[in-house]
């Protein structure tokens, strides 16, 4: 059956038909002239450090569209931050992977922004639970990319089920306000108890407390509803309607805590961004963050070659030769020529690709871990 959404296969990604035009135009004209030369090329957003971090991230995706390629590639990986100078090398024929840059480019572009905003709302609240919610705002082929970020980043869980299901992730959530709509005015707690009756146990009960009233009050029905059973209350009301939220965050903790209810946490939800968490974390326990993240700016990486048959060469306003970059002792980030000896520190490009081979593993885990240093080191 033919694909009816406008969406590309895996297929056309691997054959390099996701590409732009003008490469397979270079294609046939370079083997028409019968030219192939050996290049290294470098992905590279600012040149030069600019004292802005950004995380990397997109790199699994870009080592398997290279396997099986006559190349080898190096890339900084997955999660650590930079500031400047190339974050991927690709050395072979030119013709190997031609056709490919477009790709290779919207792989790192898109999951590098989403990783790196991520990152700030992870660390405008290192110790609340934090939620991603924000799959709604992408194209549904892009959920794994921004849930892989979200998790990379430290975050605590996401809800997009078929994502998780990519990822070997269980999804998360709360209820939606349309549960409540169905049940009707009024009919609050009777949606709560369904809903407490019909979801798995291991399920946290969740009552979304700002439908249709007062928040105060519906947070009174869903302890009414649910009792001890209740592990958590949202408030997801929308800007323009809330007022002063973390004053009513307030309000809502005095009367859980008044009514003996001190273990039923506050998540909060509803266009909020790093600076909602700094000034809301201390008045609710959990958050889930959407557009934060999805709406992050694609970060500008170009590749471009900067070595030809062993002679450095580069278009106008690009650097040419072959670099590495570094991070100093100090925990800055320094970019050089791959030729010349480097400062005191680490050198960030690694293999990833040796032969057309895939050089190395790419574990969710070991690249939160990777992140989480990276930050409390250069942040």
């Amino acid at each position: 059956m033919d694909n009816p959404f406008e969406t590309l296969s895996p297929e056309a990604i691997r054959e390099g038909t996701a590409t732009d035009a003008y490469f397979l135009r270079t294609e046939t004209t370079l083997e028409h002239a019968n030219k192939n030369p050996h290049v290294v090329a470098e992905v590279t957003a600012d040149q030069f450090p600019t004292g802005e971090f950004e995380a990397v991230g997109g790199v699994k995706d870009v080592a398997h569209l290279l396997s099986g390629l006559d190349i080898d590639a190096y890339a900084i990986r997955e999660g650590r931050l930079f500031d400047g100078g190339p974050v991927m090398r690709i050395e072979g024929p030119y013709l190997e992977f031609a056709r490919y840059e477009t790709s290779i480019l919207g792989f790192l572009s898109q999951a590098s922004a989403f990783l790196t905003a991520a990152l700030d709302v992870r660390r405008a609240a290192p110790d609340s639970q934090v939620l991603s919610f924000g799959a709604r705002h992408l194209h549904p082929m892009l959920a794994p990319t921004v849930e892989r970020a979200a998790l990379v980043a430290g975050l605590d869980g996401f809800s997009h089920v078929a994502a998780g299901e990519v990822l070997g992730r269980e999804a998360g959530g709360t209820m939606p306000h349309a549960l409540l709509l169905c049940f009707g005015r009024g009919n609050q707690e009777e949606a709560f108890r369904a809903f407490d009756e019909a979801v798995p146990e291991e399920v946290p009960r969740i009552a979304l407390c700002d439908t249709f009233s007062d928040e105060i009050e519906e947070v009174l029905g869903a302890i009414e509803a649910l009792g001890d059973d209740l592990d958590s209350v949202r408030i997801d009301t929308t800007g323009s309607r809330r007022g002063d939220f973390e004053h009513i965050l307030r309000e809502l903790r005095w009367h859980l805590d008044s009514r003996g209810y001190e273990d039923v946490g506050i998540f909060a939800s509803g266009g909020l961004g790093p600076g909602d968490l700094r000034e809301l974390r201390g008045v609710a326990e959990g958050f889930g963050v959407g557009g934060a993240i999805t709406s992050a700016d694609p970060v500008d990486f170009a590749l471009d070659i900067v070595e030809i048959e062993s002679e450095s060469i580069s278009k106008r306003g690009k650097l040419p030769g072959v670099k590495e970059v570094y991070r100093t002792d100090d925990g800055g980030h320094h970019v050089a020529l791959a030729d010349r000896e480097g400062p005191e520190g680490e050198a960030l490009l690694e293999p990833l690709v040796e032969g057309g081979e895939v050089a190395r593993e790419f574990g969710i885990e070991a690249a939160e871990e990777r992140i989480r240093a990276d930050a409390e080191r250069v942040l």
